[in-house]
């Protein structure tokens, strides 16, 4: 049996709040000491190319189809291909990226979707790129980049999509990141108006990962359902 894949936005599976401003400051005009785009991308991709894992703390928020959620958990990733989401609020629920497949559970549900990697189309997906050999001048179309509070900068685009077109669901990608490339957080723009913003605090780079952290085994008596990408 096959569904569509059930993105969060909306159900048991939504990680949503109302985002009332927006991620980005006032823009500042240039100066000769102003860093530009490319050299604030080219310290993101220092500083993950350097990581072989990383832990940090999340908070998830959302707004979007009359609906306002937050979320928060913690968030591990590991080189090559491996992301886990774990979310105490709510408790019970994980995102899981083994390299192989996509899993989505939250505790109750009658069953646990499972979904080809390669086939996934989800807003923790922009966070991909930095699980492989991080290039984000490549992954992010007509960069631009404005000052943010606390000596922090912005980096904004539009993500490319399948076959490096520009990604048609995400009309704008936001990467607020410090002055030495980390990220603390990422807002994301559909092309429908949903907002939905990550904030990340508290990063610890290239932590050990216990043993079967991305092998997921599904609760005794839930079954797996592959779902299908959405259309």
């Amino acid at each position: 049996m096959r569904l569509r894949f059930l993105t969060w936005r909306g159900g048991p599976l939504l990680a949503a709040v109302l985002l009332s401003t927006s991620l980005c400051s006032q823009q500042r005009s240039p100066s000769a000491k102003d860093p530009s785009a490319h050299e604030i991308a080219q310290r993101v991709d220092r500083h993950y190319n350097q990581l072989h894992s990383l832990e940090a703390a999340f908070t998830e928020s959302y707004e979007g189809l009359g609906m306002q959620r937050t979320e928060s958990g913690t968030l591990t990733l590991a080189k090559p291909g491996r992301m886990r989401w774990d979310y105490s609020s709510p408790p019970g629920k994980l995102f899981l990226l083994d390299g192989k497949y996509a899993w989505f559970y939250l505790k109750g549900d009658p069953q646990v979707q499972r979904m080809d990697a390669k086939e996934l189309d989800d807003l923790r997906s922009p966070l991909r790129f930095l699980l492989g050999h991080t290039e984000l001048e490549k992954e992010i179309v007509t960069l631009s980049l404005t000052s943010a509070p606390g000596g922090r900068f912005t980096l904004s685009g539009q993500p490319k999509g399948p076959g490096n077109s520009p990604d048609k669901r995400v009309s704008r990608l936001s990467l607020t990141v410090t002055a030495d490339g980390t990220i603390v957080a990422i807002e994301i723009e559909e092309a429908d108006g949903a907002l939905t913003r990550f904030t990340f605090t508290g990063e610890a780079p290239n932590v050990p990962i216990p043993a079967g952290a991305f092998r997921f085994t599904p609760p005794p008596g839930v079954p797996v359902v592959d779902a299908a990408p959405p259309v």
